[in-house]
């Protein structure tokens, strides 16, 4: 039960990772850039954010990456090494683009494709 509590935060960890991490800092430009007037600072602001932000969340996945692994192989299981996190990471994001390409051709309201004159 408790692997499956891991996979679940890591299923959860990378959905954040692809779309909570971007939106959040996003955001937060946008406060700085109100705050400020400089889209640069905001930019910066972002950009750097994104990467720290990315990089802790990573570094979580990893370890809950390990404590399912550890778990699985202390109730017998064979040793997974990474492959569950590997397979929560590529399907989350698969989903997170298409979850994206339908908001963008179907919801944004911007033409995909220049129409000419």
């Amino acid at each position: 039960m408790s692997a499956l509590a891991l996979l679940a935060m890591m299923v959860l960890g990378s959905a954040g990772l692809w779309v909570g991490v971007p939106l959040a800092w996003l955001w937060i430009a946008s406060q700085v850039q109100d705050a400020t007037g400089s889209l640069g600072a905001a930019v910066a602001v972002a950009l750097l954010g994104v990467v720290v932000s990315i990089v802790g969340l990573v570094a979580v996945l990893s370890w809950l990456s390990g404590r399912h692994r550890e778990l699985r192989v202390a109730h017998g299981h064979l040793d997974p090494g990474t492959f569950a996190l590997e397979v929560v990471m590529v399907c989350s994001a698969l989903v997170a683009l298409a979850v994206f390409v339908v908001w963008f051709f179907g919801f944004s309201g911007s033409a995909p494709l220049p129409v000419p004159d």
